[in-house]
Order: C-alpha cells, then sequence, then structure tokens
C-alpha cells in the first residue's frame, strides 16, 4: 500500500484527469432513476456491456417500479438470463419495486440509508445512484478504485469503505463529484491489474508504483 498522497498533489493528478476527460460518464445505461438503480445492480459480478445487452430491451418494456411488477418474476428471469446471478438478482429487482412503490411512492429515494435498505442494494451501487442521478459526491469504490487507490496513494486503505473515506477527505472538493468515475477509468483502461501501462499514463510523474517495480 502506497502511502497518501499530499494534497498538491492530488490537485494536479485530478486536473490531469479533468483535462484529458472533463465529464467522464457512467457506462451503464439507463433512461431514469429507476433504470439506473436496477442497471447497477445488475452489474455485480458482471460486466458493464453484458449488462447493458440485457437491459436494453427490458427497459423498453419496464422502466418503472409498476412495468417492473406488470413484467414478473417470470419475464424479468428471462430477460435477465444473461447476467450472472440473473434469479436472486431477479428476485431482488422485482422485490425492490416492490417497496419503491409499497414506501417511497415508485420513486428512488434519494438518501444513502433509503437506498440500502432496497433488496440487492449495498452501499456501492448506492453512491454510485447518488452519483450519477442525483449529483452527490459519493464514492462508489469497486476493485479498479481500490488498486489505483492503494497502488498510487492517491486514496490508499485497507477495504473499500476505508478507499471511500480516502477520496472524500483527501481529494479537493472541486473534483469529488467526478473523482470514482476519473479513477475507474484510470484503473480499467490504464492502471490495469497485471502489467499497467505506465507508458502512457497521464500521471506517472506523480505516481510511486513503477519505480518499486522496476
Amino acid at each position: 500500500m502506497a502511502r497518501q498522497l499530499d494534497y498538491h498533489t492530488l490537485r494536479a493528478i485530478f486536473g490531469r484527469f479533468q483535462a484529458v476527460e472533463p465529464e467522464p460518464k457512467g457506462e451503464l445505461e439507463h433512461v431514469n432513476a429507476f433504470t439506473l438503480l436496477v442497471a447497477v445492480a445488475l452489474s455485480a459480478q458482471a460486466t458493464d456491456a453484458g449488462v447493458n445487452k440485457a437491459t436494453r430491451p427490458l427497459f423498453r418494456i419496464a422502466d418503472t417500479p409498476e412495468k417492473m411488477l406488470a413484467l414478473g418474476l417470470d419475464g424479468l428471469t428471462d430477460a435477465i438470463k444473461t447476467i450472472g446471478l440473473f434469479r436472486q438478482k431477479a428476485k431482488n429487482v422485482i422485490r425492490l419495486s416492490e417497496i419503491l412503490i409499497e414506501r417511497f411512492g415508485g420513486e428512488v429515494p434519494s438518501s444513502r440509508a433509503a437506498l440500502q435498505s432496497l433488496p440487492g442494494v449495498g452501499r456501492k451501487t448506492a453512491n454510485v445512484v447518488l452519483s450519477m442521478w442525483f449529483h452527490h459526491p459519493a464514492q462508489a469504490v469497486d476493485t479498479h478504485i481500490f488498486r489505483v487507490g492503494n497502488r498510487t496513494g492517491i486514496c490508499p486503505g485497507k477495504d473499500v469503505e476505508a478507499v471511500e473515506r480516502a477520496i472524500e477527505d483527501n481529494v479537493p472538493v472541486e473534483f469529488q463529484t467526478h473523482a470514482h468515475h476519473w479513477l475507474i477509468l484510470h484503473g480499467r483502461y490504464i492502471c490495469v491489474a497485471r502489467k499497467p501501462k505506465c507508458g502512457i499514463c497521464p500521471i506517472h510523474e506523480f505516481c510511486p508504483y513503477e519505480e518499486k517495480t522496476a
């Protein structure tokens, strides 16, 4: 685990990320808060591309909790059968649709606690929805961010919540709305798990990783 980088270095790093991708977007396709919530819940242990392939036709016919319940468990199960753990995920989506109608008037709630009260919605999923839909600077830490944070010192931590706190505590506030998107993209395409692409890394000069492994 690298040491936490200082304020000025973090400003320089996120300035580079911003210059490369000023307005990063999540890759899960959605048309409203409900479909975003469902897509993120379905993405656990699955690729965004695989989720998008299944949800494109699904969201054309079931883009609200009411329509999802009308589709029913069997219909939803069949629609997402190409996604890992599809049976349990289908049960979760049907139940969360019921709860959204019963407790929240059919609307997706805008607090982390309320989101996490829904079946199949953990802290990471809640943070993605808060960030992408409600524009709250919530940090959804996945395996890419965990790796990048600890490898570079941008946001080191022993577990995902420690990494999340490191982002919130150390990254300058003007970068926090997009921080997790920049870190995910960096981990997905540059600072990959095996053979990171240090030669094309936009923050290479700030990173201790290559010199440690040279």
